[in-house]
């Protein structure tokens, strides 16, 4: 069986997308998911990169495809009232729900299709209460200990190679976005096409890089 680590933030449609898809890409497949929140903003700032939401014209391209893509893929989908927002209710309320930083299917399940269904304001604070009543509370999203987890779940991420959300661990094996769906599965098939040069060498070429000014 095959251990996956999903590397999630409720406030990026491709995440939504690739959690919905998830089931269907490795269909037939015997693995576990550990399902683990993660601040995008911090990762992004870590990077030096703006999320896509920052930059006006990425941000329209992002609407348009994460809902043509849902669209095709079948998956239901609304633009929130408001995005970008902030993530940190719903980022530390599913935190609640857990005490190692991994959280169930049906907790994640639940707090995308808030954000991602309806079309409403992801954090009205109506709907944030009414979405954390449906939620079992292990602990005080709000209390120091949930905050310690999200950093030290985002923290583990960036030590592991991730650059921004969903992204997938496997075998020490790190694969990014919707797109890299195709990729995991063939990598928990046991491709060989992963011990060669086209993977292993690919950090190994040489590149010129812009200095910042």
């Amino acid at each position: 069986m095959k251990h996956i680590t999903c590397h999630i933030d409720f406030i990026s449609p491709y995440a939504y997308l690739a959690f919905e898809q998830l089931p269907e890409a490795l269909a037939g497949l015997s693995y576990e998911v550990a399902y683990r929140p993660v601040l995008l903003g911090a990762m992004l700032k870590h990077h030096g990169q703006l999320g896509p939401g920052e930059i006006p014209a990425k941000r329209i391209w992002t609407y348009r495809h994460s809902l043509w893509l849902a669209r095709t893929l079948g998956i239901p989908m609304d633009m929130p009232a408001t995005h970008p927002y902030n993530p940190l209710p719903h980022l530390r309320m599913a935190l609640a729900t857990t005490r190692d930083g991994n959280v169930s299917r049906h907790v994640a399940e639940t707090i995308f299709r808030a954000v991602w269904r309806g079309g409403a304001e992801a954090v009205d604070p109506a709907r944030l209460e009414a979405l954390a009543a449906g939620l079992p509370q292990l602990r005080d999203g709000n209390g120091d200990e949930a905050r310690a987890q999200l950093r030290a779940n985002t923290d583990a991420a960036i030590a592991a190679g991730a650059f921004g959300v969903p992204a997938f661990e496997a075998d020490g094996e790190l694969f990014w976005g919707l797109e890299g769906l195709p990729l995991l599965r063939a990598h928990c098939e046991g491709d060989d096409w992963f011990a060669g040069e086209a993977w292993s060498k690919a950090a190994e070429r040489p590149g010129v890089f812009r200095k910042s000014p």
